[in-house]
């Protein structure tokens, strides 16, 4: 009886998932441990460990799952070095739906793990602000002065902000050069097709997109309305839940993915157009984000349904004006894979496409073209010293294509490319694949 007792005892003290959506036992068992997985991993690449690849979670999964280890400190930190990348769902031969098993087990670890101080503090930070647009506007005006004044390179130089915090090092360092005439999202509410009007389109402007990323989002409106497309910008937009979504943050997620299916209800829209990467996964999601929400499961769906990526949609739609060169010569260009674009949504030949059909317009391959860059979402801000290398590699194929300009269609990569071209003393253009078709159309040289 002792022992039965000693035994109830520890199944008490035992830490595993708990019953909510943990990670599927069938999704988990269709992994068939090959190993094809491990090769694509950034992390494994970087770190070496088996627990740190799709394979060896997979492993930890199962085990939290059959009271055969626990979810603790240990075990969160292989969680927490996955990237989200899902390059392993697209190597794997046996459809292991590994994107479904991460994004089950994130919210379980925010839930039932209590972190360090320091990880609460950035999280707080990052999950209070970012999301937000109109808290973080407050912010910029400082930050411009902060660069102007000539302060961010003082701190740069004494490397002062990596001793006090390597994660705010990591924050600061990806900060975008501020423009104040670029953070007034002055896009109207309906912006009128030219010509013949063959779509209604609503427009997501994104959080950090629409303050450091506005002439991207003013490039996307131009080009849909000159292809036939009234376009539809509901106000005061936020945060799609991509952030909080990648991180595990169910709730905050959640919220946000219904105040903008509300944003949208009664546009009587034909799609709803995305310009991000990692946005346009998550909003593909949403009926699986909302799953257990009665009210909005089926709008999640719904919702879901009339998303499309940006370049996806053109390509769809075709292009009905003519594109002019941007540059007198022929211009080299390498197209940078946005992992949530690549492996999430399944898009790759659509930019390469497009980009095509500029003229003098060359564009060249990098090596690893699906490695991760590093940034994924907020992870660079998060695992910096993995991310650091990680880019650092990214740069260096893009670099050694020879190209003139790189082309790239998520903000987060733009931000992490630009950081690790600043350190290698390379100043070659980013610019998403729209801007570059936006000036083809408008006959601009860049």
């Amino acid at each position: 009886m002792e022992n039965l007792n000693n035994a109830n005892k520890n199944n008490q003290e035992f830490k595993g998932f708990d019953r909510k959506n943990p990670p599927a036992q069938n999704l988990i068992d269709a992994c068939v441990h090959c190993g094809f997985c491990l090769s694509t991993c950034p992390s494994y690449r970087i770190l070496g460990k088996e627990m740190d690849s799709p394979r060896g979670r997979i492993y930890l999964m199962d085990a939290i799952n059959n009271n055969n280890a626990e979810l603790n400190a240990t075990s969160i930190q292989h969680f927490d070095s996955c990237l989200g990348c899902l390059a392993c769902t697209t190597a794997c031969p046996s459809g292991v739906q590994y994107d479904k098993l991460i994004s089950a087990t994130r919210p379980q670890v925010e839930r039932n793990q209590t972190r360090s101080f320091s990880d609460i503090l950035i999280r707080q930070l990052i999950f209070n602000l970012f999301p937000y647009p109109n808290r973080l506007s407050l912010f910029l005006p400082g930050l411009f002065l902060y660069q102007k004044s000539g302060l961010q390179s003082l701190i740069r130089k004494t490397n002062l902000l990596t001793k006090i915090s390597p994660r705010l090092s990591a924050m600061e360092a990806v900060l975008p050069q501020i423009n104040l005439k670029n953070i007034k999202r002055n896009l109207p509410d309906l912006i009128p097709a030219q010509g013949n009007k063959r779509y209604r389109v609503g427009m997501i402007l994104g959080c950090v997109q629409q303050l450091f990323f506005n002439p991207v989002n003013e490039a996307t409106a131009r080009v849909l309305s000159a292809n036939g497309c009234e376009i539809v910008i509901p106000k005061n937009q936020g945060c799609c839940g991509a952030l909080p979504s990648h991180q595990g943050e169910e709730k905050q997620a959640q919220t946000l993915a219904k105040q903008m299916i509300d944003k949208f209800e009664n546009t009587e829209v034909d799609y709803i157009i995305i310009n991000a990467a990692g946005c346009g996964h998550t909003l593909k999601e949403y009926g699986h984000i909302l799953k257990d929400d009665h009210e909005y499961k089926e709008k999640g769906k719904q919702f879901s349904a009339k998303v499309k990526d940006i370049n996806e949609f053109l390509i769809e739609i075709g292009l009905t004006t003519e594109l002019l060169p941007i540059t007198e010569e022929k211009l080299t260009l390498v197209y940078q894979d946005a992992c949530h674009l690549l492996h999430g949504q399944k898009i790759s030949l659509q930019p390469r496409e497009l980009l095509r059909k500029i003229p003098n317009i060359q564009l060249k391959e990098p090596i690893d073209a699906s490695l991760c860059c590093g940034s994924a979402g907020v992870y660079n801000l998060l695992q910096p010293e993995i991310a650091d290398e990680l880019g650092q590699q990214k740069v260096d194929n893009l670099l050694n294509t020879g190209a003139s300009l790189i082309a790239s269609p998520n903000p987060g990569c733009a931000l992490q490319i630009q950081k690790h071209l600043a350190i290698k003393g390379k100043n070659i253009p980013v610019l998403h694949p729209i801007e570059l078709l936006d000036y083809s159309i408008r006959g601009i040289k860049v």
